[in-house]
C-alpha cells in the first residue's frame, strides 16, 4: 500500500476537568473549535481508541464537512500481567477476562465505526503500545494476530498496530506479515537525548525497523517533545517550547523529505494525563496549550493564518499570545 505523506497528529480533546476515566467529554462544540484549528494544517489524525470522544470526532466531521483522514485505534486493557513495568501491572484472573471481553467489544466497536464512517477512516490501529517490555497493557503477539484476523475479515480498510520501535525489531516479527503497514514511536526526550543528538536519534529509530522489513511500508505515529517537566523521566532543562519547536522544524524537514508519513504528538495539552504534578512531562506535549492559544512551535504559523483570514472576511484562531 502506499502511504501518502501529509501533515499528521495525533488528536485527544481533553480539556480542563474534562478526563476519560471520569466519563467527562468534550461537547460537539469544543471538538468542532478544536478540528476548526486543525484543520488549518493538517490533513490526517489520529484517534486513539473507540469510544465516546472519537464518536464525537467522528460525527463532527461528517456533519461539519472537514476533509481529514481519520486513524482509528482501539483501546486494549491488559491480557496478561507485566512484572517488567515500572508501577504495577499485576492482575488477577477475573481482571485479566474482563479485559479481554471489553477488548473483543473494542475491537467490534472499531469495525462499525469504520464501516460507517468509511470516507473518512482511512485505516485502523489494532492497539496502541500494548507489547512494550515496560507497558501496562500488555497484550500476546498471539491475541494481536487474532485481532488483525477478525478485522480483515470485516473491513478493507488497511489495518496496523502503533508501538515503540523496539518491539518491531524483534517479538513483533510475527504480527508484520499480517499488518498492511507498520507503525512506530520515536521519543528521543524520553530516552535522555539532547536536542543536538535528537534527530540522528529519531532516524536510527526508525530505519531499524524500516531495514528490517523492506516490503512493509512504516509510518511514524508519535514523535514530539515535552514542553515542561519536573524531573519524571525527562530532566527539566531539556523540555522546554523552544526545544520543542527545534525539533519539530527538523522532523518536518526530514520525514518531508524522506516522504515518510508522521504524526505528531499531540495536538493540544491535556491536563488530565499522568500525576496531578503541574510540572508533570505528560500533560505538556501540546503544540496548543490547553486553552487552545499556540505554543512558539505554531505562533508564527497561525499569526500568518490569522491575518490571512482577517483579509478574508473570517476567523481561524482568536487569541496567539
Amino acid at each position: 500500500m502506499n502511504l501518502t505523506p501529509g501533515n499528521a497528529i495525533c488528536y485527544s480533546g481533553y480539556r480542563e476537568g474534562q478526563n476519560p476515566g471520569t466519563g467527562h467529554y468534550p461537547s460537539f462544540d469544543e471538538v468542532k473549535e478544536d478540528l476548526t484549528i486543525l484543520s488549518q494544517n493538517w490533513t490526517y489524525l489520529r484517534l486513539y481508541d473507540c469510544g465516546p470522544h472519537a464518536e464525537i470526532v467522528l460525527d463532527v466531521i461528517q456533519k461539519e464537512g472537514f476533509a481529514f483522514k481519520v486513524m482509528l485505534g482501539a483501546d486494549l486493557g491488559a491480557e496478561m500481567s507485566n512484572p517488567n513495568c515500572p508501577w504495577d501491572a499485576n492482575f488477577d484472573a477475573e481482571t485479566l477476562q474482563k479485559n479481554q471481553a471489553n477488548n473483543l467489544a473494542q475491537i467490534n466497536k472499531l469495525i462499525a465505526l469504520s464501516k460507517q464512517y468509511s470516507d473518512t477512516i482511512f485505516s485502523v490501529s489494532i492497539g496502541n503500545e500494548a507489547s512494550v517490555e515496560w507497558t501496562d497493557h500488555l497484550v500476546s503477539v498471539e491475541s494481536l494476530i487474532g485481532y488483525v484476523r477478525m478485522i480483515k475479515k470485516e473491513i478493507s480498510q488497511p489495518v496496523t498496530f502503533c508501538e515503540n520501535y523496539v518491539p518491531w525489531t524483534n517479538k513483533l516479527a510475527p504480527l508484520v506479515a499480517e499488518l498492511d503497514f507498520l507503525s512506530i514511536h520515536t521519543y528521543p526526550v524520553w530516552e535522555y537525548q539532547t536536542i543536538e543528538t535528537a534527530l540522528e536519534y529519531t532516524k536510527q529509530n526508525y530505519y531499524s525497523v524500516a531495514n528490517m522489513y523492506p516490503d512493509t511500508p512504516v509510518c511514524i505515529t508519535e514523535a514530539g517533545w515535552a514542553c515542561a517537566s519536573n524531573g519524571r523521566g525527562i530532566e527539566p532543562w531539556n523540555a522546554s517550547q523552544e526545544l520543542q519547536a527545534i525539533y519539530y522544524e527538523q522532523l518536518m524537514e526530514w520525514t518531508t523529505q524522506a516522504q515518510i508519513l508522521t504524526f505528531v504528538f499531540e495536538a493540544f495539552d491535556e491536563q488530565w494525563k499522568g500525576s496531578s504534578h503541574p510540572l508533570e512531562p505528560e500533560k505538556h506535549w501540546g503544540l496548543f496549550n490547553l486553552d487552545r492559544t499556540p505554543k512558539l512551535v505554531m505562533k508564527s504559523l497561525y499569526q500568518q493564518l490569522n491575518q490571512a483570514s482577517q483579509q478574508d472576511g473570517s476567523v481561524i484562531i482568536q487569541n496567539v499570545s
